[in-house]
């Protein structure tokens, strides 16, 4: 009899535990902002999980903010270091620290004396100083090759740590779409044809360059127009569509979270060049997205969703139809 009513009082107050950490939860969820949020009751490919409510005194939390990384030190501070400081102001009392994926990057960097971890380096450092509970933020454009790769590297050491997760790229979402356009048009040429460079992929993914520039004409932004590096839509789509509209205008602008090599090379002389010799007065909106207040709000709150949600696989998925 003794026994039976240690556990009545056992499950009762497991219960009354549950119930709590669950109204701290719903409460917790309420306070991130709601264009962060694709899915507020936790359907779709995530679920509710708060990173930090199932932290003990002795666990550390740190979140990782992740980049491809630039050579240009000004474009340096005013993108990385610029999303690196909101990161900081947004998670006050969490550890914040940077990681960079490009090899190249890395290396040139170290010639100058700059040490920088890639994304493997630095989640073992975290390990190794004794943090238990990692989020980890990109400022990858896309679901694509990068993304994957980092996912990979999170997945290879997911049993080091007690809770890691990774928050999504900028474009994942509709709404992603709608909030990163309202950023965009606001600063596109006022007369003539705005075109979005993004870098670009050969894997499906570039389709996601293809929505960005279908939605824009959708929002009635018909003079916008977005066009890749390495990928789909194709330069050459983008010279046929301006041709057909008849525009004289036209002002180049990355859509890229840095204004690096790319930009410079690519677009400042060979895509500017080439409409010029068609007869294009051609202008350069010389500023990655990270420059963008509008852009670094929309990466910092998709860390936000992602410390008060969990994706799930297909298998939970279809566990719950």
């Amino acid at each position: 009899m003794k026994k039976k009513c240690l556990l009545t009082a056992f499950l009762v107050g497991c219960s009354m535990s549950m119930s709590f950490a669950h109204g701290m939860l719903q409460e917790a969820v309420t306070d991130i902002p709601a264009r962060a949020v694709p899915h507020d009751d936790g359907e779709g490919n995530f679920k509710p999980s708060d990173l930090f409510a199932s932290m003990q005194t002795s666990d550390k939390a740190a979140l990782l903010m992740v980049h491809f990384g630039t050579t240009y030190d000004e474009t340096r501070q005013l993108t990385i270091d610029a999303i690196n400081n909101k990161a900081k102001e947004a998670f006050k009392g969490i550890e914040v620290r940077e990681a960079y994926t490009s090899r190249i990057i890395i290396r040139r960097l170290k010639t100058r004396g700059i040490e920088k971890l890639n994304p493997t380096e630095a989640l073992k450092q975290l390990k190794a100083d004794g943090f238990t509970h990692i989020l980890i933020q990109s400022t990858n454009i896309i679901e694509g090759v990068e993304m994957e790769s980092l996912r990979k590297d999170i997945a290879s050491l997911e049993k080091e740590f007690k809770d890691i997760r990774i928050g999504n790229p900028l474009l994942y979402t509709p709404k992603d779409y709608e909030n990163v356009i309202a950023a965009i048009v606001r600063k596109g040429a006022k007369e003539g044809a705005t075109v979005l460079v993004g870098h670009g992929t050969y894997t499906p993914s570039t389709a996601q360059y293809a929505m960005t520039d279908y939605m824009l004409k959708a929002k009635g932004y018909t003079d916008y127009y977005v066009t890749t590096i390495e990928g789909y839509p194709t330069f050459d789509d983008i010279l046929a569509k301006l041709e057909a509209a008849k525009v004289k205008k036209v002002m180049l602008m990355p859509f890229m979270f840095v204004a690096g090599d790319h930009a410079n090379n690519d677009i400042v002389i060979d895509m500017k060049k080439e409409l010029e010799d068609k007869g294009y007065e051609v202008s350069i909106f010389m500023q990655g997205l990270g420059q963008n207040i509008d852009i670094q709000n929309i990466f910092i709150e998709h860390a936000k969703f992602a410390a008060k949600h969990k994706m799930i696989n297909i298998t939970e998925k279809k566990k719950q139809l």
